[in-house]
């Protein structure tokens, strides 16, 4: 069965009360999966169960400073207890078996989303927040969802994630300036820069598997002409008692990708709950 890890630190949102709910919905679709939550902050009573490990953040908090807290994420492969594991980010619900993606990925050392679908199923071709990666050439990388195995090349590619994050405007910079240069640190455009520097590309993602991949609810990738402030204005959200997602009238499979804090709310929580009997 597969493994799962999430890194969680609380800003001004919870994250990890959304790691729990990701926790959930692994449990309520990966029966016997292990979870390792990587966290400094408190996690309820109630949810510790949904962890099979819970691990504090190794060698202090690098992201101390930081509103968005990513640059903690390259400690990911040494803090997990397991050999091998998928990673998600918090705001995903996990809402199939994923057995069939796990086995395939036994093979690689490492595997990166390279391709993603909208609410509909559809592949996303919109470039809205990808302008950065087509100037420059850079691979589709989406590191929201990964698998690695602890190997030497994994450890390698982890350890220039430290570096490339630690020292994000010159990686940035560099190889994703001008124009389209983003102001922030950016996880999946880092993992894009590392890849073509050691251009290992064929080796950790393909354009051409349908899966691993996930469900991207970012409100410009939706191919709506109109767009409100959020995707939920746009679509209702119905989640029933056996934790089946639908949005507007698409039956929801495989990684949601929600991206929109306020989707977390006590209804989504007591639904996944009583489906757990927690």
């Amino acid at each position: 069965m597969p493994n799962f890890t999430m890194l969680a630190q609380n800003t001004d949102v919870n994250y990890v009360e959304q790691a729990c709910l990701a926790a959930m919905s692994i449990h309520a679709s990966n029966d016997n999966s292990q979870v390792c939550l990587i966290t400094n902050d408190v996690v309820p009573d109630k949810y510790k169960q949904l962890f099979t490990h819970i691990v504090q953040i190794p060698w202090g908090d690098h992201a101390q400073n930081e509103t968005w807290k990513i640059s903690n994420r390259w400690k990911i492969i040494h803090a997990t207890p397991f050999d091998n594991t998928f990673v998600l980010d918090c705001d995903m619900l996990v809402l199939s078996d994923l057995t069939h993606w796990w086995n395939k990925l036994q093979s690689f050392d490492a595997f990166y989303v390279n391709r993603v679908t909208d609410y509909r199923g559809d592949t996303i071709t919109g470039r809205y927040y990808r302008q950065s990666f087509d100037k420059h050439n850079l691979p589709d990388i989406y590191a929201g969802v990964h698998y690695f195995r602890k190997c030497e090349f994994t450890f390698m590619f982890y350890k220039w994630l430290e570096y490339a994050l630690n020292n994000w405007e010159r990686f940035q910079g560099q190889f994703a300036g001008g124009k389209y240069y983003q102001k922030v640190a950016s996880v999946d455009l880092s993992t894009a820069i590392i890849t073509k520097i050691l251009g290992v590309e064929k080796e950790i993602t393909s354009p051409y598997t349908a899966y691993p991949t996930f469900t991207h609810m970012k409100l410009h990738l939706q191919n709506w002409k109109v767009v409100a402030p959020t995707w939920q204005d746009y679509v209702g959200v119905y989640l029933n008692n056996s934790c089946e997602l639908k949005i507007g009238n698409y039956r929801q499979q495989g990684i949601f990708h929600y991206t929109e804090d306020s989707f977390v709310n006590p209804r989504i929580l007591h639904t996944y709950e009583k489906r757990l009997s927690i």
